[in-house]
């Protein structure tokens, strides 16, 4: 059966809806007219030509209605501008997300802004893991570690290095102490919360180095009477003094000290902020009572760490010094800012003054000018308080006042009485002379200690407490008597 043939109408509605040449083809391939097997490039050159002739005919639609056209443009630019912002918009949420996200992973792992003088230190996190390993040290690998060994929070430990400009309250309580040979004593005590975590730095860094052979302040099993054994019965004793000990060791030389151990320049200037005092001056605004940064900080002389910060930055001092000695023949030792040398000659005084000056300016100290001793044999040679000419003793004189002073209390009790100009808390200076009388010469000092501790038991109204006998206590009532 034939197929049915197509009208006119339906011939042209055909090639209307392609295109003559693809009408042709098709009835072509229809009626067997067309060879599938030859190449097919003119088939595919008039597939072209009627995709061409399709966007030809739509883009003479949009010239002949041109403002359609534009408000269509218009339209997909807006389109894509709403696009665009709202992807701005969410990679803007998501960076927000992300710097938030850091900043409180970064509060809770770092110590964060303790001032502006800091800020670089803080960055530098790596440690010298082989000069810990030499001095005895742990690793402490950055601030949050830190705080969890000492036992608070990273927000605690912020708190109490932060550095501010004006502020509110102060770390430390500032009272001076009377000293032997008169005036008085600058002392900075800390206040609780910093106190242990200087005695923190003190258990777990400080006493872990080794001192130097010649120092006897604040050592274990050294005392003043240690220091002044090696210069029993010699022909020449000098001591100097080192003038504003304390002070002159500033922030930067103690944040050295804990790098040269081997910690990082941040855990290094954490400690450094912990055991240093902020030079305040004290200011009043609006009735308020505010103390000012002046912009310097230096070793307090009250905080429990400052004495073994000393003898370990002393440490090079201590080997010049013992060098110079030995060539000249001298034997040295140090207690503190007491440097003593003696000798069985004499020749070499002044060749020895020579190079202490040179050697204590060089290592950044300050010779003070009026406390350089020479006592020779004959005179009363003392050595931090500790009669040392023919063998260790308690100066004589000063054991005749005592006893009169203990005479005295024993018959009319407390009142109106002192001891080197300290009346308060009498019992625990008198405690602390008769216990450094014990230590120079034992058999007298249990006779003076039975009797301090018969005047403890008939004042009772003086708590028996106050009498402490921690190392730090008995050692700061010492340092009274050894100047």
């Amino acid at each position: 059966m034939s197929e049915k043939q197509m009208t006119r109408q339906e011939l042209y509605d055909e090639i209307k809806k392609t295109s003559k040449d693809t009408f042709i083809l098709k009835e072509m391939k229809r009626l067997g007219f067309w060879d599938s097997s030859k190449p097919k490039v003119a088939q595919e050159l008039i597939e072209k030509k009627v995709t061409l002739q399709k966007e030809l005919n739509g883009l003479s639609k949009k010239i002949r209605n041109p403002e359609s056209v534009i408000k269509e443009i218009h339209k997909q630019r807006m389109a894509d501008a709403l696009l665009r912002r709202e992807e701005t918009k969410v990679k803007r949420e998501n960076k927000e997300k992300e710097a938030l996200e850091q900043r409180f992973q970064k509060k809770e792992s770092e110590i964060g802004f303790i001032g502006k003088s800091f800020i670089s230190e803080l960055n530098k996190k790596e440690s010298n893991q082989e000069l810990l390993l030499i001095n005895n040290l742990f690793l402490i690998k950055n601030a949050k570690y830190l705080a969890n060994k000492m036992g608070i929070s990273l927000k605690e430990l912020r708190f109490l290095t932060f550095t501010q400009k004006l502020s509110t309250h102060t770390d430390y309580v500032r009272f001076k102490m009377a000293k032997k040979t008169g005036g008085f004593r600058e002392i900075s005590a800390p206040k609780p919360k910093l106190k242990r975590l200087q005695y923190w730095i003190l258990d777990n860094v400080l006493n872990k180095v080794e001192v130097s052979d010649q120092t006897h302040g604040f050592v274990k099993e050294r005392s003043i009477v240690s220091n002044a054994l090696p210069h029993v019965g010699k022909s020449v004793v000098i001591n100097c003094d080192l003038q504003n000990f304390f002070p002159t060791l500033s922030y930067p030389r103690v944040k050295g000290l804990f790098q040269s151990l081997g910690y990082s320049a941040e855990v290094a200037t954490i400690f450094a902020l912990l055991t240093t005092e902020a030079e305040q001056k004290e200011v009043v605004l609006d009735g308020e009572k505010l103390y000012l940064y002046t912009g310097k900080r230096y070793l307090p002389q009250g905080s429990p760490a400052s004495p073994m910060i000393t003898n370990l930055i002393c440490r090079k001092l201590d080997k010049r010094m013992q060098g110079i000695a030995t060539t000249l023949g001298f034997t040295y030792t140090r207690y503190a800012d007491d440097m003593t040398f003696s000798s069985n000659e004499y020749n070499n005084i002044n060749k020895i003054l020579y190079w202490v000056k040179g050697i204590t300016q060089d290592e950044g100290f300050i010779l003070h000018p009026d406390k350089t001793r020479i006592m020779k044999k004959g005179s009363c040679q003392e050595v931090t308080g500790v009669v040392v000419n023919e063998k260790a003793s308690v100066n004589k004189k000063e054991l005749k006042k005592f006893r009169a002073l203990l005479y005295q209390i024993e018959q009319s009790g407390l009142e109106g009485k002192s001891w080197h100009g300290k009346s308060e808390n009498l019992i625990a200076v008198i405690w602390g002379y008769a216990n450094f009388i014990k230590m120079v010469d034992a058999q007298k000092g249990v006779k003076y200690m039975f009797q301090v501790n018969a005047i403890i038991e008939k004042y009772p109204l003086e708590k028996k407490e106050e009498v402490a006998t921690t190392p730090s206590f008995v050692n700061n009532i010492l340092n009274m008597f050894r100047k």
